[in-house]
Order: C-alpha cells, then sequence, then structure tokens
C-alpha cells in the first residue's frame, strides 16, 4: 500500500482520534513494511482547517472552487472591472457554502470546527482558487496544515502536504505568478502606473528631506522570516504533543492492564473464599 493513500485514510479521521488511530496502522503495517510503518510514525496530525478541508477533498466538493481560479485570474489579466466583480461575487458564494459543507462534516464526525477554524478553511479555499498548485494541494486530501494567499506572492506550500511526492502539480517551484482577485480599483491603478513616464515634473522646493519609502521586497522577506520561523515552532509542537499523546496512550494502556490483571486478581480471592466457605460448612457437617 502507497503512503500517500494510507495518509488520505488518516487525515480524515478526526484529530482526537488521529493519534491512536496511526499508532494502530503503524503497527498493523510493521511486520510486512518497516519502510512504511516509519512513514506512517512521522505523519503529522493535521490541523483543525486542514482537516476540514481534507473532508472536503475527500467528498469531491472542492473542484468547483479550484476550477474557479482560471476565470479569476484570467479577469485580472484582462483588467475587466465588470467580469472580476462578477466572480468576486461567485467566489464568496462558493466559499461561503464550502465552509458550511465543511462545518457539516465536521459536527457529523463528532469533531465540529470552530470560528476560527472556518475563517481558515475559507482562507484555504480562497488561496486555491488564486494559485494553481494551491488549487492542486487541496485537492490531494493530504493537507496537514492551512493555507493563506498573500497578495502577489505564490501560496506558501512548505509543510502544508503530508506527501508532496505524490502531488506534482502542487510543487510551487515555477516562473508563472498567480494573480489573485482584487479590487477594480486597484486593477486601474495598476493600468495607470504601467503607462509611459511623462518626464521628471517639477516639485516645489522644501528644506525638508523625503521620507525614504519603504522597501516592500524586504517587507515580504521579513514577513517570510518570521513565518518560518512561526512554522517550525509550530511543527515543534505538533511533535510535542504528539509524543505527548503517544505516552497517555500508553499509559492509559497500561492502566488497562492494570485494571484488567486486578478485576482477575479479584476475582480469584472471590473463588478462594467461596472454596474456603464451602470447606468449612462440609467440616462443620462431618464433626
Amino acid at each position: 500500500m502507497e503512503f500517500a493513500e494510507v495518509a488520505r485514510e488518516l487525515l480524515l479521521v478526526a484529530p482526537a482520534d488521529f493519534v491512536r488511530e496511526r499508532t494502530a496502522r503503524q503497527r498493523a503495517v510493521r511486520k510486512d513494511d518497516r519502510a512504511l510503518a516509519t512513514r506512517i510514525g512521522g505523519l503529522r496530525k493535521p490541523a483543525p482547517a486542514a482537516w476540514v478541508v481534507d473532508l472536503l477533498a475527500h467528498e469531491g466538493a472542492l473542484d468547483e472552487a479550484v476550477d474557479l481560479g482560471p476565470a479569476i485570474r484570467q479577469a485580472q489579466a484582462d483588467a475587466d472591472p465588470a467580469a472580476i466583480r462578477q466572480l468576486r461575487q461567485q467566489r464568496g458564494a462558493v466559499v461561503t457554502a464550502l465552509a458550511q459543507a465543511g462545518a457539516d462534516l465536521a459536527s457529523h464526525a463528532g469533531h465540529p470546527a470552530t470560528s476560527a477554524v472556518l475563517d481558515q478553511v475559507r482562507a484555504t479555499i480562497e488561496a486555491a482558487m488564486t494559485d494553481p498548485h494551491a488549487g492542486a494541494a487541496v485537492r490531494s486530501g493530504l493537507l496537514v496544515r492551512p493555507l493563506e494567499s498573500a497578495g502577489f506572492e505564490a501560496v506558501d506550500l512548505d509543510g502544508a502536504l503530508a506527501d508532496p511526492d505524490a502531488v506534482p502539480d502542487a510543487w510551487s517551484g515555477t516562473d508563472a505568478e498567480p494573480i489573485p482577485i482584487t479590487s477594480a480599483r486597484r486593477t486601474r491603478e495598476a493600468s495607470r502606473a504601467s503607462r509611459p513616464d511623462p518626464g521628471p515634473r517639477a516639485e516645489p522646493e522644501s528644506e525638508e528631506q523625503p521620507t525614504p519609502a519603504a522597501d516592500p521586497a524586504a517587507e515580504r522577506r521579513a514577513a517570510r522570516e518570521a513565518e518560518s520561523v512561526a512554522r517550525s515552532e509550530s511543527r515543534d509542537a505538533d511533535a510535542a504533543l504528539d509524543a505527548a499523546e503517544s505516552d497517555l496512550e500508553a499509559a492509559e494502556d497500561h492502566r488497562s492492564d492494570l485494571e484488567r490483571q486486578l478485576a482477575e486478581a479479584t476475582a480469584a480471592v472471590g473463588r478462594a473464599e467461596r472454596t474456603r466457605d464451602e470447606a468449612e460448612a462440609a467440616s462443620d457437617r462431618a464433626r
């Protein structure tokens, strides 16, 4: 059995039951395929929002949203305000409907999603519309963390998939830039900015020096570095939580064994006491 297939099945398990199911599946395959067992043991528990998106992907509910992406990007590239406005409305309706569907699936699975989780679900679906690589990622059913679209930057898929090799279309190492859907006003501003420069204009003299403009590229780099650190800390926290849950599961198994041994010992004591009472009664009758 391929790891991606096992991962898809495990990622559909409610987060509260994930560690137990992962351990059971790992033990089941360890004898026949130790390499697969090792990969299963290293599978990260999905974030709640990623779990909800995986549920939607399993139902095939994300196809319409992802298929809407090319139309949105084309309207943006054509600078067509009317088409953009219509597609934005359509996008909003699709995202809202999918978030509700995800909430229903989560509730049916016994793990209701909070409003914060559903906000991340919406952001992930919107990211899937803006970037074709993100679209492939959310349709794969292998998502372990939510996604977010940040302006004209490609959606960051680092650490987002349980098995990146199983979803080659999600690899974002391409020169094609995703085009997010934005307001018609921003589109017009971009169009004006692309016109030929009419030449320098006379500026009024002033003793004050102009304030240096902020460096957007530097700000984006700093934001990405901060996000990378946060993701690393989140992964470490996930690993610590998984280890603690594994320890708890082992402790509960040990407790169950002790409780079973106690019950057996109690039953044995009861049987011995009954045997003793019967022997004493027989002795009294003999006397």
